[in-house]
């Protein structure tokens, strides 16, 4: 009987987000790849986990993808977890679940940290829609996708690097508009959890002014879209016209 690949995340910051049925799994798996054993290390001795660890990252994913698929395949429980948060959103991962997938192999993923939610949540923009990017690429093709960014009706997450902050902030400044709503959250669950609220030209200036530590999740409003004519023409008429919600009301 085959095994399964559990994809187990892990706090961004604050251990105690760490679930007691992601402890159980990586308990009891066969092996824990690791993105980085070292930085990984510290979470299995802080709960005890003794399982064997091996380091799976996007240097030796391709190399070691069949022997892994081979050992599920046989019947081993192998757990995936990232540096911090839930591994294949910006980390590795994507490329070993795909390959289960292929193989027709169990792959089960436990809810648990990651950063983006918290930070969307907490920018106080609207959350019922919205776009994740990811990290921006840092110089091909970085134009058109802010570009394609600035056109978006919905509220957008960009992950950043503390050192590019800064240079980010005035990118998206220059290609949505200063006066466009947006929050910098960093270290999210962390001491210094910290959320600046403003437009984008305001986080600009501060970022500019002052050095961003940490890690770094950027919130920004989507484009405001001009209501068609003939349906403004409507609901002139209307008295039971819906107010707009910019909330996160889950309805």
């Amino acid at each position: 009987m085959a095994g399964t690949l559990y994809i187990v995340p892990t706090p961004v910051g604050n251990l105690g987000d760490m679930s007691p049925r992601a402890v159980e799994v990586l308990k009891e798996a066969s092996l824990i790849l690791a993105e980085d054993t070292r930085t990984s290390a510290v979470l299995m001795r802080h709960f005890g986990i003794g399982t064997p660890m091996a380091s799976h990252h996007k240097y030796n994913e391709h190399r070691d993808l069949t022997p892994l698929l081979d050992r599920i395949e046989a019947g081993e429980n192998i757990a995936l977890v990232s540096d911090a948060g839930t591994p294949g959103i910006s980390d590795p991962g994507f490329m070993l679940s795909r390959e289960c997938r292929r193989r027709g192999l169990r792959v089960e993923t436990l809810p648990g940290p990651t950063a983006f939610v918290p930070a969307l949540v907490n920018s106080g923009l609207p959350c019922d829609r919205f776009f994740f990017e990811g990290f921006l690429p840092p110089k091909k093709g970085r134009a058109t996708r802010l570009a394609m960014l600035a056109e978006l009706p919905v509220t957008f997450i960009i992950y950043e690097s503390p050192l590019r902050v800064a240079r980010t902030l005035a990118n998206l400044a220059e290609a949505c508009g200063e006066n466009r709503d947006a929050a910098v959250c960093r270290e999210i669950s962390k001491l210094h959890d910290t959320t600046a609220r403003g437009t984008l030209g305001e986080l600009r200036d501060y970022y500019a002014a002052n050095q961003a530590r940490g890690e770094i999740v950027i919130i920004v409003a989507g484009k405001d879209r001009p209501e068609p004519e003939e349906r403004r023409h409507k609901n002139k008429y209307r008295d039971d016209s819906p107010e707009p919600d910019d909330d996160c009301r889950n309805n």
